[in-house]
């Protein structure tokens, strides 16, 4: 159900075998969380612990075949990795089955719960099972992955949704070759990751869609090639780029996902193209329309890309190692900083497109 941002005293369970608790230093602001907020996407348990973009250091954990130790530095992953699923077998840790609860609220292993308000003891819901808008969380291994201690960890947390998500959403949903013309609808956090992304797989022309002008101004720093205001401005420009054939991929990474986009994206891209849909919209919105003989007639592909078909246990140390090596932005990324206290004019801000990404930092 809608509601609004409150920030209030939780109770914090003690910390079991297969879990392990962290004090967190920073949280990216991420869209997915306000779609909770506005009611789009409902939760199983009010209230809700929101925040799954995130880094901290761990003071608690009891031995585990994962390694990680008291002290360690960890970056959140949201989509938690069981190992050996049959997703997870397979490669595919961005869809294990530990997933399917991730916006239930309690802990998917044995559905208890590990924050509870302080007045009566009511349980609170943590989102993907591990509520990063807390200054501490209990959260199961199967969801921190350990990171060098040198890397700064306001920069690291991005990596836990939107960089992932976004670079992932251009090199392996998009299928990105050297020499492609690449169409980013949105230049939020995620957008900005996957322009990088798409400049990573070595797109030769890379559109940026953004109406806020501050945005397109920054989609430039992170590899963009042309912005446009209006997707039908990109696809202008990239049929002009392709002898009409248009973009070889088209990337939605807007902060609201609309039914006109996956028309608007499958109309901007060339027969056998490619649209990745990343955003997220209103749950109960299902009819969408399409030129289905387009689809059909262009064999073109619509697909669906949940936290960039990333896998956290590789992905993350891979790209802090491109951050690290100055191939990655992410101290670009980060617009404003704010305290907890401060997180509802983290959204306010988020929603009158000032941020590319707006960052939690705990004291």
């Amino acid at each position: 159900m809608p509601g609004e941002l409150e920030v209030v005293d939780l109770e914090l369970d003690a910390t079991r075998r297969d879990e392990v608790q962290v004090r967190m230093v920073a949280s990216g602001l991420c869209h997915s969380d306000d779609h909770h907020v506005t009611g789009d996407l409902p939760v199983g348990t009010c209230p809700f612990a929101l925040g799954h973009e995130g880094a901290g250091v761990v003071i608690e954990v009891f031995d585990n075949d994962k390694g990680i130790r008291e002290g360690d530095h960890v970056v959140f992953s949201a989509i938690p990795s069981c190992g050996h699923c049959r997703f997870c077998s397979t490669g595919r840790q961005n869809l294990c089955d530990l997933a399917k609860g991730i916006l239930a609220g309690p802990r998917w292993t044995d559905g208890s719960y590990r924050l509870h308000q302080v007045e009566d003891g009511r349980p609170v819901g943590q989102m993907c099972g591990i509520s990063t808008f807390t200054a501490t969380t209990t959260v199961s291994l199967a969801s921190v992955v350990k990171i060098d201690d040198d890397i700064p960890l306001e920069k690291a947390c991005l990596i836990g949704c939107a960089v992932s998500t976004g670079w992932g959403s251009a090199v392996n949903s998009a299928d990105v070759r050297p020499g492609d013309t690449v169409i980013v609808m949105g230049v939020g956090g995620i957008g900005a990751s996957a322009i990088q992304g798409a400049a990573h797989g070595g797109a030769g022309t890379i559109i940026a869609v953004d109406p806020v002008a501050l945005k397109r101004e920054k989609a430039l720093e992170f590899g963009a090639t042309h912005t446009a205001a209006s997707i039908e401005e990109a696809t202008e420009l990239a049929k002009q780029g392709t002898n009409g054939q248009g973009a070889d991929a088209a990337i939605i990474t807007v902060g609201v996902l609309e039914p006109e986009h996956i028309g608007q994206a499958l109309a901007a891209i060339r027969r056998a193209g490619t649209v990745v849909v990343t955003a997220v919209g209103q749950h109960a919105v299902s009819q969408t329309p399409l030129e289905l003989f387009d689809l059909t007639l262009s064999q073109k592909r619509i697909q669906g890309s949940l936290f960039g078909s990333t896998n956290g246990g590789w992905d993350v140390p891979r790209l802090l190692g491109l951050y690290r090596a100055g191939k990655l932005k992410l101290d670009e990324m980060v617009t404003r900083t704010y305290a907890l206290d401060d997180i509802a004019q983290g959204y306010r801000d988020l929603h009158a497109g000032l941020n590319v990404r707006g960052v939690v930092v705990y004291d």
